[in-house]
Order: C-alpha cells, then sequence, then structure tokens
C-alpha cells in the first residue's frame, strides 16, 4: 500500500466515524425533543382535563393534539417570533394616516397594558402629549354656560327651586 492511499483510507474512515458520531447525536437530541414534545403534550392534557384553560375539555384536548402534531412537524411557533411585530404594524397600517401614526406610536411606545385575552380583550394606554395653543388664542369656540341644575340628564336636588331664565 502507499502512503497516499494509506492517508485517503484514514481519512474516508475518520470521516465515516465523524459522520456515524454526528448521526448519533443528532438522533439523541430527535428522541430528546421528542420526549419534550410527548411531555408538553401530558403537561396540556393534564390542564385540560382540570380545567384550567377556560375551554371546554373536546376543545382543549383538540387543540392540545394539534399542538403536538405541529411540534412533531416543527411548525409549532412559540409566541414569541419577530411576527408579532409585523402584525402589530400590518394592523396600524390599514389605519387612516392620522390614526396611524398614534397607532404605530402605542405599538412600539412604553404603554401601560391591562387586560387579557382570556378577560375579553387587552387595553393598551399611552400618554401622547400635546402641545399647549399659544397664549393670546382663543379656542374656537367657548362651552355654552350651563345653570346649576339645567344640565340635560341632571334632575334638580328635592326641596329646591327651578331656576327660570330670564328673558
Amino acid at each position: 500500500m502507499t502512503m497516499r492511499r494509506m492517508q485517503k483510507l484514514t481519512c474516508a474512515l475518520a470521516l465515516g466515524v465523524a459522520g456515524l458520531a454526528g448521526a448519533t447525536v443528532a438522533q439523541a437530541a430527535g428522541a430528546a425533543a421528542s420526549g419534550s414534545i410527548q411531555s408538553q403534550y401530558e403537561l396540556d392534557v393534564q390542564r385540560c382535563n382540570s380545567g384550567q384553560t377556560h375551554q371546554d375539555r373536546a376543545t382543549c384536548l383538540r387543540e392540545a393534539g394539534a399542538a403536538r402534531d405541529e411540534a412533531r412537524r416543527n411548525r409549532l411557533d412559540n409566541g414569541q417570533s419577530a411576527n408579532y411585530d409585523t402584525n402589530a404594524v400590518a394592523r396600524c397600517n390599514k389605519l387612516p394616516q392620522a390614526q396611524r401614526e398614534d397607532c404605530l406610536r402605542q405599538m412600539s411606545a412604553p404603554t401601560s397594558v391591562k387586560g387579557s385575552v382570556e378577560g375579553g380583550g387587552v387595553l393598551r394606554e399611552t400618554v401622547i402629549p400635546v402641545p399647549a395653543q399659544p397664549s393670546g388664542t382663543m379656542p374656537a369656540s367657548p362651552a355654552p354656560a350651563t345653570v346649576p341644575g339645567t344640565a340635560p340628564g341632571i334632575a334638580p336636588a328635592p326641596g329646591s327651586a327651578t331656576p327660570v331664565p330670564v328673558r
């Protein structure tokens, strides 16, 4: 055997061993991922059976099975993807220009968030400072003055006389 042929044989043998080691590691990682998927499914089923999901049991079990199947296909999104930001911008872009800027600011600026999807909705509060009018200018139309007790929907206090407008 020549030296050149022996080097090729050694190289091929080393690559074969490395390939087998890589396949073993990949198989072990796949088994670990599969075990993780199964354990997540079992946890989901446990939550369904205990009523912690705010869904009826049949729907919850169907969703748990669908999530397990999607995880096995590597198509399950963990909710932390870039799609969240993309979707927020897409929703804002559908608004008229005047509202779009406020919407984008609300989605990206620090906001106060209250509520939950389970509770019926998420409310976001963003404080947007509005510059004051320059002094010396008057508002377009002053608010009409009302006589106490005569505003729409307000009844006079019992025992008090209702003021009569003077003409």
